[in-house]
């Protein structure tokens, strides 16, 4: 009896390769409940990165500046191509769009405010415009969106630049989502919505099935904004050379592409894993676009998707975008996956709220619950109110001062006395997989993988 107890001890114990235990508990749970499985945030896996660069900082053959007494100028103008007035901004790093529906009401006043007090600009997302995100951004982008829902021309009017939305790095081709528990009566008026019932926006917009009808549609967003207005085009990042093509002959300011890093309030996993390319790749691409048109620098470029440190901002402008856009990274500094939230003047643990989803602070993905913790990602009326407006701005206004803050410490370690001015000879890869990716040489070398 005793025998094959003893021959089990033995046994190695080695997980396959293709079924290991990830795999086994994704077939496990299709199989017991037939659905897929939905949550927020963006793609988990590791691929080629930004961290995959590192700069070439001056020495004996580049003059390097002083921080504490030379200049790195850091001002950004967005929109120059037809725009009668263009998007000037103090720092060259944007707040992207997210929703009111997916983010409180606190949550986009937070982001306003921390916006405004930084000199630059944050998006409104799927839904309308909000009138606490109007009242404390400056300059505010409003986001045109295949669903339409809360679309309003007077709205259009009062932003300051118009981004239309072909798709997002997290689920391109694939439509938004907003489940029941988070449609309260607020979101279900300014959506024209029921309450409490989960809402699927279209995966593309009923005005136009290609670029004609796309040109068609800027031109009437400048007409009804007098020609003033920017127009951004947004991309999720997929056939990101041919994209970026079209949308500057469909006529747009400003492209903005997102990369597969990027995340959502809510889409299938399999979408956020397995669709789309890495920002990286995304970024050589549409700067490739740029330049064969001949347009670089006379239509601007936004890059999203997993910026989260001034390194990668630096990175990203390096590669020759004019600025980037961050929403992951804004959220965690609104204190998304923190351990405790501030309410009352006092500090209170958020670990037993993380538990009863069935999971802890920094693994937390449950945007699309409507539950979090610290009140970010919720519409519930308590924990909205873990939130504070006032505590949110000064937290996302001291990350993004962080990141300025370490862009120009980079870009005057190249010689730089504007961040524009960060070039891609200013960088080498340390993978191939990251060279080939972003059209950088291999570091120690001049080779880049397929040239």
């Amino acid at each position: 009896m005793n025998k094959p107890v003893e021959f089990h001890k033995c046994m190695q114990l080695e997980e396959s390769w293709g079924y290991d235990r990830k795999t086994l508990d994704y077939i496990h749970n299709a199989s017991a409940h037939g659905l897929y499985e939905i949550r927020g945030l963006g793609a988990k896996r590791r691929v080629p990165h930004f961290d995959d660069l590192v700069f070439l900082g001056a020495s004996l053959s580049r003059y390097a500046l002083e921080g504490y007494r030379e200049r790195c100028d850091t001002r950004t103008v967005l929109g120059t191509r037809f725009a009668s007035k263009p998007i000037e901004l103090a720092i060259p790093i944007t707040i992207a769009g997210m929703s009111f529906g997916a983010l409180s009401a606190n949550v986009k006043e937070a982001l306003g405010r921390a916006a405004t007090d930084m000199g630059t600009s944050t998006t409104t997302g799927d839904g309308g415009m909000t009138r606490e995100e109007r009242q404390s951004s400056k300059t505010l982008i409003y986001q045109c969106l295949p669903s339409r829902y809360g679309f309003n021309p007077d709205d259009v009017r009062r932003a300051d630049a118009i981004e239309v939305v072909i798709g997002q790095g997290a689920k391109p081709g694939g439509g938004g989502m907003l489940l029941g528990q988070k449609v309260n009566p607020r979101v279900a008026k300014m959506r024209t919505l029921p309450e409490g019932v989960d809402q699927r926006s279209a995966c593309r917009h009923p005005d136009w099935t290609g670029p004609d009808d796309l040109t068609i549609k800027i031109q009437e967003l400048r007409e009804i904004t007098d020609w003033e207005k920017p127009i951004y085009v947004k991309v999720g990042a997929t056939r990101t050379l041919h994209d970026v093509k079209l949308a500057v002959h469909a006529g747009a300011d400003v492209i903005v592409v997102d990369g597969m890093q990027g995340g959502t309030a809510a889409t299938q996993t399999v979408f956020i894993e397995h669709v789309g390319i890495p920002t990286l790749a995304a970024v050589r691409q549409a700067v490739q676009a740029l330049e064969e048109l001949n347009m670089k620098d006379t239509v601007q470029l936004i890059v999203s998707g997993g910026i989260r440190t001034g390194a990668d901002v630096a990175k990203a402008l390096a590669m020759g975008a004019d600025a980037v856009a961050i929403g992951q990274g804004v959220l965690m500094a609104l204190g998304c996956n923190h351990d405790s939230y501030f309410q009352n003047g006092a500090q209170h643990s958020a670990v037993e709220d993380y538990a009863a989803l069935g999971t802890a602070p920094g693994y937390c993905h449950h945007c699309h619950t409507g539950k979090c913790p610290v009140g970010v990602t919720t519409q519930d009326a308590v924990l909205e109110q873990r939130l504070d407006p006032a505590v949110g701005a000064r937290h996302v206004r001291n990350y993004l001062k962080t990141l300025n803050m370490e862009l120009t410490t980079i870009a005057r370690a190249c010689g730089k006395q504007d961040v524009h001015h960060l070039e891609r000879e200013d960088l080498v890869a340390l993978t191939v997989e990251a060279a080939a990716m972003a059209g950088q040489p291999l570091a120690g070398t001049d080779w880049v993988p397929g040239r």
